[in-house]
């Protein structure tokens, strides 16, 4: 992005939040569905990176470790009437974080949910506790990062004053308020994480009007 009468460019602002991926062809590829709608197969893997990338799209950072589901799922059992799906979860580094706040390592999962769980549905089983904001984007997994949901950086890292409000409510439709941010994940036809957890609170949401 280039400042208006200036002769150096200037680095463009990110944001600092959850990137939902698929394990595809050896590799991520980014989601394309929220969370809450995309129904992944017996056998696949889902990924998720906390860092500072651009607003949405292809172009965020992706999780650092591999998508071999036999060896996430080696130890779990096929399950009659459930279906297996590898989870990676990559933490980001501490130049992600918003603080002193040190990520957790990367850790990986099985979960083993029954067939019609969506990825979010996969998410909460096996890494509670996951928080959200008011429209639903998923700010924290794992209790990590403590604070913060898709804060807007700007050069260095460092926090801006708006904040993200694009990103994929629960009925996978774009969400945004004021208008202080892009529609993050609308780029490159992506979409923003984000999931609500099974229960009442993911149903009741999942129905609200749009």
């Amino acid at each position: 992005m280039l400042v208006a009468g200036s002769a150096v460019p200037a680095e463009a602002a990110g944001y600092r939040y959850w990137s939902f991926w698929k394990g595809a062809d050896g590799g991520w590829a980014y989601q394309q569905q929220g969370p809450s709608v995309h129904l992944p197969a017996d056998g696949s893997v889902d990924g998720w990176r906390f860092a500072v990338s651009p607003d949405g799209g292809q172009n965020a950072a992706q999780p650092r470790a591999g998508t071999d589901f036999a060896a996430l799922c080696a130890s779990t059992p096929p399950q009659q009437g459930r279906k297996r799906v590898g989870v990676v979860l990559d933490f980001g580094t501490a130049d992600d974080g918003a603080s002193a706040e040190q990520p957790p390592e990367q850790r990986t999962a099985c979960a083993a949910v029954p067939a019609n769980a969506t990825s979010a549905e996969v998410l909460a089983a096996v890494a509670p506790p996951l928080r959200y904001d008011t429209n639903g984007l998923l700010c924290a997994i794992a209790g990590y990062p403590k604070a913060g949901c898709a804060d807007q950086v700007g050069a260095g890292g460092k926090a801006g004053s708006g904040t993200a409000t694009g990103g994929t409510a629960a009925d996978g439709t774009t969400a945004k308020d004021d208008g202080s941010g892009p529609d993050l994940g609308l780029i490159a036809g992506g979409v923003l994480v984000a999931a609500l957890a099974a229960g009442a609170v993911w149903q009741s949401r999942r129905r609200r009007p749009r």
